[in-house]
């Protein structure tokens, strides 16, 4: 393989792109060369290396090793790339995405932790360690600094939501801390001991402590005294050395992402009584509600049955609004600023936390707000709908109307990177917006919609499924199309943050290179391994033996590192 022309590397990359089956190990090392070949670096990325297990499966636990790094997979749904772009483009923006950091009180009351049996998400083994590890992964961002194919220096990083677990104030602090850098000690309650479900010795849980017979022992969980205690010492953030910009999610909103504050929701958060189990009956009935539009539950039903344990009050787990959530952003000092990170002054009361900003020059993000009232999924509401089609006509020379006439007009041009929590298969929650409970809630497919009107609109990136998935949105004309970017989360396995590049390759076609990394933290190291390093790559380890964990939100490698054709509508 060392043999083959740099030529020969970009329409190898060509062919895996347009699906050829590539079976065998040479086969793979020559997809693996079409990848490493094209980047200018591959270091600290997964076109270099990857978690792997060492085991296969997940029927039983299994260490981690450093694997095979993924493939550049180019795609050419929505245009044909041309031979010898890599020698011919420019860049014109990069960036790195962080989704659903869920930065986490696993301490807290108000949890629902005894129905993870029916929602993964309720409750992790490795959730207490996720500060220690967000610190990881701001240390990789802050390391790689460059896009790996076209060098250039990022500009930005951009959360898309869920950047708190449970919208406490204690959550919110230590995610400012973990991107603006400080130090903070991870615990709440009583300091002195942990007082979550995983030290309750019920078999429900991962007790790390000690053995208990159940499923977490029978998979082979290990049993690692002190390992809490650890996790819940003080811990020091660099903060991100790169302006950072921050999306809402439906976790930043409501309570476990699902339900809308309701009376005596600040006395649950703050009080001494958490639930850690409840019968058969009750789980199904909550999950049900968490999941589904039916019956308001009432703080009385989620506190007054089943297994409790008395913790110690904490003032700080109060929940917080969508205005506190702002002005918390407002107020933070950060690394690298931008003041507000993205929210201004205009944001400040929470009716509406959506907003432009420069990514690079010619280039404008937008960052929308799909959450609603209640449940997991979102949607957009008709007046932000209309507020972003002005932000996308003020710079659109070209677009069209809904009934298909093409509009000229005299104004510059800007491409546009559009930022949301929601993807357009999760926006179908059409459940008034408490905060404008009379503005019309419109699904994913509006939006869609409307993006395919505007041939300046190159990508839209967002979160929530926790999982690898990139879509081409094809519009009536080719200018017209758009690639959807889902990214998985840092809170399940597999745990992943995205750099995406924006390229000019001077042939009327852009290219958009969608590399993602993992945080720096070693793929295994010894249980009695306390440091930060150590803690960091056991979350990692304990998050992909997960009893819930599901592979499929790895993604086909056509959802991973890909290089995307669009057709440039500036060209």
């Amino acid at each position: 393989m060392s043999g083959l022309t740099r030529r020969e590397l970009i329409a190898l990359g060509g062919l895996v792109g347009a699906g050829v089956a590539l079976g065998g190990t040479a086969a793979r090392a020559a997809s693996l060369v079409a990848g490493t070949g094209r980047a200018i670096s591959v270091d600290g990325t997964t076109l270099q290396a990857v978690a792997t297990p060492v085991t296969a499966g997940t029927d039983s636990y299994t260490r981690l090793a450093s694997g095979p790094g993924w493939p550049l997979v180019v795609r050419e749904d929505l245009a044909t790339g041309r031979a010898s772009r890599d020698d011919r483009r420019t860049a014109v923006t990069a960036f790195a995405q962080l989704t659903d950091l869920h930065v986490l009180d696993a301490e807290s009351p108000a949890r629902f932790e005894y129905v993870h049996p029916l929602i993964p998400s309720a409750h992790r083994p490795q959730e207490a360690l996720a500060p220690v590890a967000t610190i990881a992964l701001v240390e990789r961002i802050n390391a790689l600094r460059d896009g790996p194919f076209t060098g250039r220096r990022l500009d930005a990083v951009i959360t898309t939501g869920d950047n708190t677990d449970n919208h406490e104030l204690l959550e919110l602090d230590w995610f400012l801390a973990l991107l603006n850098g400080g130090q903070f000690t991870p615990t709440s309650g009583d300091p002195a001991r942990f007082e979550g479900v995983q030290t309750s010795g019920s078999s429900h849980y991962w007790n790390p402590g000690r053995a208990i017979a159940g499923a977490w022992t029978d998979k082979g969980f290990p049993t690692i005294p002190g390992l809490l205690e650890a996790a819940g010492k003080t811990v020091t953030s660099p903060g991100l050395a790169l302006p950072w910009f921050c999306t809402f999610g439906n976790h930043d909103d409501s309570v476990a992402g699902t339900l809308a504050d309701m009376p005596g929701t600040e006395e649950w958060y703050t009080g001494r009584w958490k639930v850690i189990g409840r019968d058969e009956g009750d789980m199904r009935r909550i999950a049900r509600a968490l999941r589904e539009p039916g019956p308001s539950l009432s703080v009385k039903d989620l506190t007054s049955a089943g297994v409790v344990r008395e913790v110690t009050p904490d003032q700080r787990r109060r929940p917080f609004t969508p205005g506190e959530f702002v002005r918390a952003h407002l107020e933070a000092p950060g690394r690298s600023g931008p003041a507000g990170h993205g929210f201004t002054e205009d944001n400040a009361d929470g009716q509406d936390v959506y907003y432009s900003f420069c990514l690079a020059p010619g280039i404008t993000g937008i960052s929308l707000d799909t959450t609603t009232t209640a449940l997991a999924d979102g949607s957009i509401g008709q007046r932000q709908l209309r507020w972003l089609e002005r932000q996308l006509r003020q710079n659109s020379s070209v677009y069209w109307t809904n009934d298909g006439t093409r509009v000229r007009q005299s104004v510059s041009d800007e491409l546009f990177v559009l930022f949301s929590h929601h993807t357009s298969t999760t926006m179908g929650n059409l459940l008034p917006d408490r905060r404008h409970p009379l503005d019309p809630r419109l699904p994913g497919a509006a939006l869609v919609a409307l993006l395919n009107r505007y041939p300046n609109v190159v990508a839209w990136v967002n979160g929530h499924t926790h999982a690898n998935k990139i879509t081409p949105h094809a519009g009536d004309r080719p200018e017209l199309g758009f690639w959807e970017i889902n990214t998985a989360s840092h809170i399940d396995s597999p745990q992943l943050a995205r750099l995406i590049e924006v390229a000019d390759n001077k042939d009327g076609t852009l290219s958009l290179f969608t590399t993602l990394v993992e945080a720096d933290a070693p793929y295994a190291a010894g249980y009695g391994d306390f440091s930060a390093p150590g803690l960091a790559s056991l979350y990692r380890e304990l998050s992909y033996n997960d009893l819930h964990v599901n592979l499929d939100q790895l993604g086909e490698t056509t959802d991973r590192n890909t290089e995307l054709l669009l057709v440039n509508p500036l060209a």
